[in-house]
């Protein structure tokens, strides 16, 4: 693999940070700087596998000493894990959630109207 396809792998997976996790800078290794504390520690060092892989990939002589399978892998599953989720996915969650918060609280608003009731002998 060349430089080029390493060096389009690495902004491809700086774009989907901006996106998906607001990482500031120029370049992978800026906003993984940035925001990398926001990946999950296994993708972390994922990502830092792709940076250091594009730094070798410069010499020719670092270059024959990357696994460019591992690389690979390192990159599909950042970005697996980066993509954007569809809006109607989005919107699916929200709804579910909403619907959760309001079950939740008339659950305990029932829940202390009960105990009151008890509490003054209304029941």
């Amino acid at each position: 693999m060349n430089p080029q396809t390493l060096h389009q792998m690495s902004e491809r997976v700086a774009q989907l940070m901006e996106e998906r996790l607001k990482a500031r800078g120029t370049g992978l290794r800026a906003k993984l700087a940035h925001r990398g504390r926001a990946l999950p520690r296994k993708l972390r060092a994922e990502a830092e596998l792709l940076v250091e892989a594009e730094a070798r990939s410069v010499s020719p002589k670092l270059a024959r000493q990357i696994d460019m399978e591992r690389v690979s892998l390192a990159y599909d599953a950042l970005v697996r894990h980066l993509k954007p989720i569809g809006a109607s996915a989005r919107r699916a969650t929200l709804a579910v959630n909403l619907a959760a918060t309001v079950v939740f609280v008339l659950v305990v608003t029932a829940a202390a109207v009960l105990a009151v009731m008890v509490w003054r002998d209304y029941l």
